[in-house]
């Protein structure tokens, strides 16, 4: 009933029980009683700044690990990624949310990405010097056909418009 009154700004029905159960005992006060301990000081502008330059180290930490560094709660370190930072995590490293231009431009130059088969063939290969990279890149280019290459080109190319239209921001493979 009060839903239908109050609609978003009447109180849940858990609330609406536990003031019935307080005003059946005789309690006339709604407000909440007094908690023992002590409010949380994690959240200090001197461990916000300890953060900011943990991250910024390596940005591949864990939460657990700063936890351990900062001496603070899981809860908190997170809150001050999140909230204090403005930070999420995306894939295994937190990045800031709002990307800077630079960022944004280094985006859309890094969707500049080798043919997935030369990527495959090249990956984990530890190279003497320039001339072999040469050499090797070389090879596996070569063996790519013109057909495969072309089907790379324009899925290359639809990732690029992809990258180019949201202005380098984050977002989702294809």
């Amino acid at each position: 009933m009060l839903k239908t009154a109050y609609k978003d700004d009447a109180k849940g029905k858990t609330q609406e029980f536990e003031w019935f159960s307080r005003f059946k005992n005789g309690e006339m006060s709604i407000d909440d009683k007094p908690r023992s301990g002590r409010p949380s000081t994690d959240r200090t502008h001197e461990n916000v700044e300890k953060n900011r330059e943990i991250i910024k180290e390596d940005r591949r930490r864990t939460i657990e690990e700063i936890v351990e560094l900062l001496v603070v709660t899981w809860s908190s370190v997170q809150q001050i990624l999140t909230e204090d930072l403005g930070m999420k995590r995306v894939a295994a490293k937190f990045m800031p949310r709002l990307l800077t231009a630079e960022k944004k431009q280094g985006h859309v130059e890094a969707c500049c990405v080798p043919s997935p088969r030369m990527k495959r063939d090249m990956k984990g290969k530890r190279f003497a010097d320039v001339a072999e990279v040469k050499e090797k890149t070389t090879k596996a280019l070569s063996s790519i056909s013109k057909d495969e290459f072309r089907q790379c080109f324009e899925k290359w190319n639809k990732r690029l418009d992809k990258c180019i239209s949201v202005s380098g921001e984050n977002f989702e493979g294809d």
